[in-house]
């Protein structure tokens, strides 16, 4: 296939909406922590610097060595079961050696995993929809699973395999397949639950079970589990249009009040909220779409298929990861500790997130040629080959 490369195909709109993204996140984590403001402005630099990097290199050139993404994936996860740092009862960070920074993998195996499956299902894309084949790419997929989990990073496992479902769907797997697995999956869901709601489960950890009770009965753990989510849905209502303003010295803001802890991650969206108000929220939303929508269309344009399950990979990430923290901090789901892309602070999600994006513009960088007949007769003889 022909490939059209040119700087009007580089995605300016897409760099602009993840830099605006990450300025309202900047400000949010600098009103709830003012002392991460800083380290998260030096992690934005570094990202787009990485971005632009990548973005400027094939990605074809990267993929080749896919099997060494992967393995990279596997040792970095290694690393933390063996050498990582343990906090709040998780082990799930590694220190690097001579600038005490934490690294935390689990937030790169999402872009090492689509990038490595990306190039494996296009190598096998004949073969996708076998059994073997698909046996095989589990049996790949399992280790990563497997040490994130046990980390634990139940939130992260979840997103992961999300990522790889969609890899799968727009792989090109067999429909039958895919409505097969979906009519065992969801009862096979509804058992979950009722079984990891009985008071003697072995399934999931305490925690765990305790957040989805605090979200089916949230009055009943309102002043423990389910009092976080609470006081974010307070805040977020507080802020109605505008918002109380960054930086405020308000008395009655939750914020403010420590009400709702570690505000900066999980719940930055409720800062956003009471500071900015809808117009605050709104923003944020519309630019997670944008970014997602910006993703596919340019995966959509992609010379190759592996450049099109990339792209629709990190699309994934900023829709699915952006609902799924925004639904956290209105009640809409159980607490997850998911990161809300390009705002949560987390040097390792933020700069992650910009590897990917940068493979993003990459693929958009070298998209396919428009077909172009030079002639009416070559025109008409090419629809009837159709």
């Amino acid at each position: 296939m022909k490939e059209k490369t040119g700087i009007k195909n580089y995605s300016f709109s897409l760099i602009v909406f993840t830099i605006v993204l990450n300025i309202i996140g900047i400000l949010a984590v600098g009103s709830a922590k003012p002392s991460l403001q800083t380290k998260q402005i030096g992690g934005m630099i570094v990202g787009v610097i990485i971005m632009i990097v990548i973005s400027i290199i094939d990605y074809a050139f990267i993929l080749k060595f896919y099997w060494g993404i992967y393995s990279l994936n596997i040792a970095l996860l290694l690393a933390v079961e063996f050498f990582g740092k343990s906090s709040h009862e998780a082990q799930r960070w590694l220190i690097i050696p001579g600038i005490n920074l934490q690294f935390q993998p689990s937030e790169l195996a999402k872009i090492l995993l689509i990038l490595f499956f990306a190039q494996f299902i296009m190598v096998h894309r004949e073969q996708l929809s076998t059994f073997r084949m698909l046996m095989l790419m589990l049996l790949l997929l399992f280790p990563i699973l497997f040490l994130v989990v046990k980390q634990p990073d139940l939130s992260t496992t979840i997103m992961l395999f999300v990522i790889f479902c969609m890899l799968l769907f727009v792989g090109g797997l067999s429909r039958k397949i895919i409505i097969g697995i979906l009519a065992v999956a969801i009862p096979a869901g509804a058992v979950f639950l009722f079984l990891v709601l009985q008071p003697d489960q072995k399934i999931i950890a305490e925690y765990q079970q305790r957040r989805i009770l605090a979200w089916l009965d949230p009055e009943e753990y309102a002043l423990t589990d389910a009092y976080q989510t609470e006081n974010s849905i307070t805040a977020i209502g507080s802020g109605q249009l505008v918002g109380k303003g960054l930086n405020n010295n308000e008395v009655a803001s939750v914020i403010n009040g420590n009400y709702v802890s570690e505000a900066e991650t999980d719940f930055v969206f409720a800062v956003i909220g009471e500071e900015m108000g809808f117009v605050g929220c709104s923003a944020v939303i519309i630019l997670i779409t944008l970014i997602a929508g910006t993703c596919y269309y340019i995966g959509t344009k992609s010379k190759d298929l592996a450049g099109t399950l990339i792209c629709f990979g990190m699309g994934t990430i900023a829709a699915v990861q952006g609902f799924f923290n925004i639904s956290v901090a209105t009640g809409i789901m159980p607490n997850t500790g998911i990161p809300l892309p390009f705002v949560s602070y987390g040097l390792t999600s933020l700069v992650s997130m910009y590897i990917g994006m940068g493979f993003v513009l990459s693929i958009g960088l070298r998209r396919k040629a428009p077909e172009r007949h030079t002639t009416e007769l070559g025109q008409i003889g090419s629809e009837l080959d159709l």
